[in-house]
């Protein structure tokens, strides 16, 4: 289940970003402390409150537990384009589960039929083999290879450019997912 984030969230996002592993094809880097991450959460609700939103961060809970699994967002381009990019991060204990793939798919199916976007892209580091399976489960094409764009804390990291259209083909939404 995708939600909007909430300030009471705070608590759960902030481990989530403190996690090595979860840092390590991430250009956040880890927050000194929650302070730091209270800032970020802050902007995200309020880019949220706006009047035309252009930052929609959903906070990805299991569907029966409720338990906390991630963060996934749809960050919109300019109108006039119709296009979106999206950027997600699950706890580790969650990888390899389908969860990324099908809040990735709900995104895509919100961006698409809601929002009525042409375009959603994404981008991955080039080590980042879990997402580049993500990425292309859902349907998202490959195409291309940024040089170095990535400051990472190995040091700088190629990163692949995935797109996927509102005509291209998708997973169909899930009948048990809830619309974002």
């Amino acid at each position: 289940m995708l939600r909007l984030v909430e300030l009471t969230d705070l608590s759960e996002i902030h481990h989530l970003h403190s996690l090595p592993e979860t840092d390590a094809f991430n250009t956040l880097g880890i927050p000194g402390n929650s302070l730091e991450t209270e800032v970020i959460l802050k902007k995200w609700i309020s880019d949220q409150q706006q009047l035309e939103i252009k930052n929609y961060t959903f906070l990805v809970e299991h569907t029966t537990t409720q338990q906390f699994i991630g963060l996934i967002a749809l960050v919109l381009g300019n109108p006039k384009f119709q296009t979106g990019r999206v950027w997600y991060k699950l706890h580790p204990s969650h990888w390899n589960q389908g969860f990324a793939t099908e809040a990735l798919n709900s995104v895509l199916n919100f961006g698409f039929e809601d929002l009525k976007l042409h375009r959603i892209e994404a981008g991955c580091a080039v080590d980042n083999i879990g997402s580049r399976k993500v990425l292309e489960k859902v349907g998202m094409s490959l195409e291309g290879r940024k040089r170095q764009v990535l400051p990472l804390k190995s040091g700088w990291s190629d990163n692949w450019e995935y797109a996927i259209l509102e005509t291209d083909a998708r997973l169909p939404r899930a009948t048990t997912s809830k619309k974002p």
